[in-house]
C-alpha cells in the first residue's frame, strides 16, 4: 500500500521532532537551571500559604586556589504562625508550645487575641525537631512552614564589606556593602509556589527557551578568607594593645585593584545585625569615612618632587628641625636639627621640613597639579555604596603654609580606600588602578560576566616610580625602627606615618593621633600593597611602634601563604 501524500507525513514528524526538542529544553530548565527551587518544593512537607519563599544569590569568597567559600547565602528552616480564630484558650495554647519555642507570653497572647485575624506569625527560624514537635500536638491552630532566610558563614569577618539583607518599610533588599550594591544581581524575581508540573512545562515556553530575562546571578569577590581572617586578627591585636577606637586595613593587588582584603574594627555579626545599638557599625570607614591620613603622604610629595627635577634621592638641604611658612612653625616629630640632610633622610625618618622643601620647590600650582593627579581629591569608583572623595580645599588656598602641611598629610583628608589607590600607583609605575571587591557574576541562565576595571595615568612616570620605591626599601631596611623590619631575601617597600587629629571644633586635639603605614612587596615587581591605620592609639606616640610590626607580620605571613619567591 503507497502513500499518496509523503509530505504530509514529513510535515507531522517535524512538528512532532521539533515539539519534542522544545520539551526537552524546557525539561533542562527546569530539572538543570531551576532544579535545586523545585527539588526544594517538592521535599518540603509545609507549605507556605503567603507570599513566596525567600531566595537570594549567593556572594562568594574565593580562596587563592581559586575555589569559591559562601560568604552570604541561603539556610533552610520553619515558622510557626497561629491562627486566632480557632484559638479557644490562649493561656493553655501558649503552655504547649512554650517548652518547645522560646515566645514572649505578652507577645502571643496578644497575637492570639487578635481574633478577626487568620495568620498571626509568632516564631521563625525554627529547626526540623523544633517544627516536628509543634506538628506533633495536632493543634488546628497551629501552623508550620518552611522559610530561609539570609545567613553568613564568616559571621563577622568582612561584615561592613558584605552588608546584609534587611528591610525598609516592607522592602526586603540589600542595605549595606555588597548585598546592597549587587543588590538587583542578588535579589530574586521568580515565584517559588508550589505549581502543578506539566503546566510549568509548557507555560511560558518562548519566554523561557528564547530570552534571557534576568541579570540575576551570584556574585564571586576577590576576598580570599584566609587573608581576611589573618588582617582582621592583626586589628584586634593592635586594638587590644593600645585601646585604639577603631582601626582599618586594606590589601589590594596595586597592579589590577583587586581586593584581597577588606578590615575594620569595631565590627558586627552579620548574623546578629540586629542586636547592634549603633548602625554607624554598619558603615563602611574604608570607603565612607576620610582622614587626615599624615606623613604617608611624604612618599606622594617626594615622588611629585622627584618626577618634575626639582629634587632627587640625593638632593640635601639645611634642616634645623623647623621651618616657618606664613609666620607658622612647622616643626620635625622631635624637633631637633639634622643639618645637611638628604631626601633619602626625609624618606627615613619621615621629617617634615623636608616634605616643605619639595613643595617649595615645585610651587602651589605644579604641587597642587601632581596632588590631585593622584586622586587625593577623586572617588576611586570601587564597587561598595556611600564611598565619598576627600577634602582638598587647602590645595586650592593662596598661602603657602596649607601647601606645606598637605605635603606632609595635614590638611587634606582622604579615605583609606582613596590612599591606598594613590599608593598603588607609586608601587605599580604610575597608575591610578580602580579598587573592586567583585570579581565576577554567575547568571542563573547561564555564562560569566568577568569584570574588567579601567586605570588612569598619574603625572609620574615609570621611572619615577621605580626611584621612589628604591627609597621606601630603603626606608624599610635602615630607617624604620633602624632597620629592624628589614627581610633579607625580600624587597619590601613601605612608609610610616603619624598625624594629629583634628578636633570638630577648630584646630586640632593636643593628645589624640592617627597612625598609618602602607607598604608593598616584592617592591620592583609588587603583588600586595598594604595600607594599616588606627585611630587614637593609647599610650604611644609613633606609627613605627604602634603598626610596623603588624604590616611587617603581614607581609610575612603573605609571602608563606603565596609561597612568594625571594627576590633578592
Amino acid at each position: 500500500m503507497k502513500f499518496k501524500n509523503p509530505s504530509r507525513i514529513s510535515i507531522v514528524s517535524s512538528l512532532i521532532l521539533a515539539f519534542g526538542l522544545l520539551l526537552i529544553i524546557r525539561l533542562f530548565f527546569i530539572q538543570i537551571v531551576h532544579g535545586r527551587s523545585y527539588q526544594t518544593i517538592a521535599l518540603r512537607q509545609y507549605a507556605t500559604p503567603v507570599g513566596n519563599i525567600f531566595e537570594r544569590g549567593s556572594i562568594f569568597f574565593t580562596s587563592k586556589d581559586g575555589e569559591l567559600t559562601n560568604a552570604a547565602t541561603l539556610t533552610s528552616g520553619f515558622k510557626l504562625a497561629i491562627n486566632p480564630k480557632l484559638i479557644t484558650n490562649a493561656e493553655n495554647l501558649y503552655t504547649e508550645i512554650s517548652p518547645i519555642v522560646t515566645i514572649d507570653h505578652d507577645t502571643f497572647v496578644n497575637s492570639a487575641n487578635k481574633k478577626t485575624d487568620p495568620y498571626e506569625e509568632i516564631a521563625t527560624q525554627l529547626t526540623k525537631e523544633q517544627a516536628d514537635a509543634i506538628t506533633a500536638l495536632k493543634e488546628d491552630s497551629l501552623s508550620v512552614y518552611q522559610e530561609k532566610w539570609r545567613f553568613y558563614p564568616p559571621a563577622n569577618l568582612a561584615a561592613q564589606t558584605i552588608g546584609f539583607v534587611a528591610y525598609k518599610g516592607d522592602n526586603l533588599g540589600g542595605r549595606y556593602g555588597l548585598e546592597r550594591q549587587y543588590d538587583s544581581v542578588l535579589s530574586r524575581a521568580h515565584d517559588l509556589l508550589s505549581v502543578n508540573f506539566f503546566a510549568e512545562v509548557f507555560s511560558d515556553l518562548s519566554d523561557s527557551v528564547f530570552k534571557n530575562k534576568t541579570d540575576e546571578g551570584d556574585v564571586a569577590t576577590s576576598i580570599e578568607p584566609s587573608v581576611e581572617n589573618f588582617l582582621n586578627d592583626e586589628l584586634v591585636s593592635i586594638d587590644n594593645a593600645y585601646h585604639s577606637d577603631a582601626s582599618g586595613a586594606i590589601i589590594i593587588n596595586p597592579k589590577d585593584g583587586s581586593i584581597y582584603a577588606m578590615a575594620s574594627t569595631p565590627n558586627f555579626d552579620l548574623n546578629n545585625f540586629q542586636k547592634e545599638k549603633n548602625p554607624a557599625v554598619f558603615e563602611n570607614p574604608l570607603v565612607e569615612n576620610v582622614y587626615e591620613i599624615g606623613s604617608v603622604v611624604k612618599a606622594i610629595t617626594i615622588a611629585a618632587g622627584i618626577d618634575a627635577g626639582v629634587v632627587t634621592p640625593e638632593t640635601k638641604y639645611e634642616d634645623p628641625g623647623f621651618v616657618i611658612v606664613n609666620t607658622k612653625r612647622i616643626n620635625d616629630y622631635d624637633h631637633k636639627a639634622k643639618g645637611m640632610t638628604s631626601m633619602q633622610d626625609v624618606m627615613n625618618h619621615s621629617l617634615n621640613t623636608g616634605a616643605v622643601y619639595v613643595m617649595q620647590h615645585l610651587g602651589q600650582a605644579k604641587f597642587r597639579d601632581y596632588m590631585l593627579s593622584f586622586g587625593v581629591n577623586d572617588k576611586t569608583g570601587i564597587d561598595l555604596p556611600n564611598e565619598t572623595s576627600g577634602l582638598t580645599n587647602n590645595l586650592h588656598s593662596t598661602r603657602d603654609v596649607e601647601y606645606a602641611t598637605a605635603s606632609f598629610g595635614q590638611g587634606i583628608a582622604m579615605t583609606p580606600i582613596e590612599a591606598a589607590r594613590s599608593f598603588s600607583a607609586i608601587a605599580n609605575g604610575g597608575n591610578l588602578v580602580t579598587p573592586h571587591v567583585a570579581s565576577s557574576i554567575v547568571y542563573m541562565q547561564g555564562g560569566t560576566k568577568q569584570f574588567t576595571y579601567p586605570t588612569i595615568p598619574t603625572k609620574i612616570s615609570q621611572k619615577t616610580s621605580e626611584t621612589v620605591t628604591r627609597m621606601l626599601v630603603t626606608a624599610i631596611d635602615q630607617g624604620i625602627l633602624n632597620g629592624q623590619l628589614k627581610l633579607d631575601h625580600y624587597s619590601v617597600a613601605g612608609k610610616t606615618g603619624t598625624a594629629q587629629m583634628a578636633n570638630p571644633a577648630g584646630g586640632y586635639y593636643p593628645d589624640r593621633y592617627l597612625h598609618s603605614f602602607f607598604g608593598y612587596f616584592p617592591a620592583y615587581d609588587p603583588k600586595f600593597l598594604i595600607l594599616i591605620y588606627t585611630v587614637n592609639p593609647h599610650g604611644v606616640d609613633y606609627a613605627a611602634n604602634t603598626i610596623a610590626h603588624p604590616f611587617m607580620d603581614t607581609v610575612k605571613f603573605l609571602i608563606n601563604y603565596y609561597n612568594i619567591p625571594p627576590d633578592r
